[in-house]
């Protein structure tokens, strides 16, 4: 499919050595050789005689001679045929051999080299660029959210996709590159450029985002928007060692160069720079010790008052997970939740923060009520409904007074699914509250198909809601909405008096901020709910703990 990428490499040719010394197999060639000659020499002799035997001047030829004739002429026809055959022979196998390695060293999807080719061929082309005086620029490339392609329109139209990505590829590349797909979703391109051709490989990039860009047209009329994430590097930019880097370095740095375009929007690219290579030891070293503090048990949960903000009074506490590491120290939800589902081991996380939270609620007073924030990977598992009344079930914990906040983005996922866990769980008596409400898309149609129980309005409209404005109005028609929708308000993030005052005159709300305190472990809530008892009730013995 793609000819300029599959070039064979100089170690190849070592592969065809034996075939070739078959095919010149002197020993057959030499019996059809000696065969000949010895027919030219004899057969001279026994014609002549013949023709003049026949002519009536000559006795016939010697028998033996000419039994020798026959046998000569047995033995060229052999020698002949056999030379023939191992040269059928030869082709065939050789044949063989050339599609076993084209089978071994392509992709056999799109037609690319496949990761085990693509190095050697990347030597032997830095070679080359040294050569010329020239550089190699390595391409990176990572279709966007291949995995959500694949699970919403099945591995058909994926595979579909992914030719077709490397189609318009290599239609953007000069005809001397390479392309390889490198596994799952990831090509590598490499070309030589002109030195310091760092604006040549700027203009392939480009080229082909807008070839990429361009809508996929699939079976039964199904139209697949596709973008994809682009990390560069060049044989310029030397090592520490002031050498010039390998092809597997330069794959390594493209590698981080397209992790850093991901990370920051997708659907773009971004140049390898040195200080990338720290960050991606530091991250890898993180993810390394997440993995671990979730066996060791240094994930624990901390809890922030819910409050009724007309009457102040305590009606609940929101779990929040905090890290914290001997290594790193005390590392915050915004920086290891996103690699927790990156990684695959958020709903193991947040499945122990669960247990402990509902083993800490327990001491807590009956009228109090414990809410959970659930990532957009778990709700994919249709076996979350069951996993999460399992852990009411052991800890005992009345699921009446247990809330699972979930964000609008999970709405966009696989509805049925969806729909199916929260309708569970609402008729085991959980309530479900819609997190964030106001930056996302849900629709209408949303609110009313789901079980939701009260919508939270996100801190950053409630941040700014003591001045005048758009956000006192967006918060103003959001309590409305829920209000014509039968839906409770928590307004979360109130920092402040001023937006304290602006909600208390929207009505009945539920509300929850650093105004009321910040988060603590579950000694500290422990302490301060008896600490409210003793207030409250100092001559009667209330349940806190």
């Amino acid at each position: 499919m793609h000819p300029a990428s599959q070039r064979p490499i100089a170690s190849e040719r070592t592969v065809a050595e034996p075939l070739d010394r078959a095919e010149r197999d002197f020993v057959a060639l030499g019996i059809a050789v000696a065969a000949l000659i010895l027919f030219i020499g004899l057969g001279g002799r026994v014609m002549s005689q013949v023709l003049r035997n026949w002519m009536g001047i000559d006795q016939p030829p010697d028998i033996l001679l000419t039994n020798a004739l026959l046998l000569n002429i047995a033995l060229l026809i052999f020698g002949w045929r056999r030379y023939a055959e191992l040269r059928l022979e030869v082709e065939a196998r050789r044949e063989a051999e050339e599609h076993a390695r084209r089978l071994a060293e392509s992709d056999p999807l799109t037609g690319c080299r496949n990761r085990r080719s693509v190095t050697p061929a990347i030597e032997e082309m830095l070679h080359v660029a040294a050569r010329r005086k020239g550089e190699v620029a390595l391409l990176l490339i990572d279709v966007d959210n291949f995995k959500t392609l694949n699970d919403r329109f099945g591995h058909k139209i994926g595979d579909a996709v992914l030719v077709e990505t490397a189609e318009r590829i290599h239609r953007m590349l000069p005809p001397d590159a390479i392309l390889a797909r490198m596994g799952g979703d990831e090509f590598a391109c490499a070309l030589i450029v002109e030195a310091d051709g760092q604006a040549h490989a700027d203009r392939v990039a480009r080229d082909i985002l807008g070839a990429i860009s361009a809508p996929v047209s699939c079976e039964d009329d199904l139209i697949v928007d596709v973008t994809v994430s682009m990390g560069l590097t060049t044989s310029g930019q030397l090592g520490t060692n002031g050498a010039p880097p390998s092809a597997d370095t330069l794959i390594h740095r493209a590698d981080i160069a397209m992790y850093h375009a991901k990370k920051h929007g997708r659907d773009g690219s971004a140049w390898f720079e040195p200080q990338m290579e720290s960050d991606a030891r530091f991250r890898s070293a993180l993810q390394t010790a997440l993995r671990h503090g979730i066996e060791r048990g240094e994930f624990i949960p901390y809890y922030e008052q819910q409050i009724d903000i007309q009457t102040g009074k305590l009606v609940g506490f929101e779990m929040l997970a905090r890290w914290k590491s001997p290594e790193f120290g005390i590392v915050g939800p915004d920086m290891f939740i996103p690699m927790a589902e990156e990684m695959g081991v958020i709903a193991e996380l947040s499945e122990r923060l669960i247990a402990q939270a509902l083993q800490d609620a327990r001491s807590w007073d009956d009228g109090l009520t414990l809410s959970v924030n659930i990532s957009p990977l778990q709700l994919r598992d249709p076996w979350f409904a069951h996993k999460l009344l399992r852990l009411l079930t052991e800890s005992g914990f009345p699921p009446q007074r247990f809330e699972i906040e979930i964000t609008e983005s999970c709405l966009h996922e696989n509805m049925g699914v969806v729909r199916a866990i929260l309708t569970s769980l609402k008729n085991q008596g959980v309530c479900i509250s819609l997190d964030d409400f106001g930056t996302g898309y849900s629709s209408l149609a949303q609110l009313r198909a789901l079980p939701f129980d009260r919508l939270k309005i996100d801190r950053s409209f409630v941040t700014e809601l003591a001045q005048a404005g758009t956000n006192a109005e967006l918060v103003s028609a959001i309590v409305a909405l829920g209000r014509g929708l039968g839906l409770p308000i928590v307004a979360e993030g109130i920092e402040t008096d001023e937006a304290l005052e602006a909600l208390r005159a929207l009505g009945e709300i539920k509300g929850q901020g650093y105004l009321y305190g910040r988060p603590e472990d579950a000694e500290a809530t422990l302490r301060r709910l008896m600490e409210q008892a003793a207030r409250e009730f100092p001559s009667e013995t209330r349940k806190v703990g």
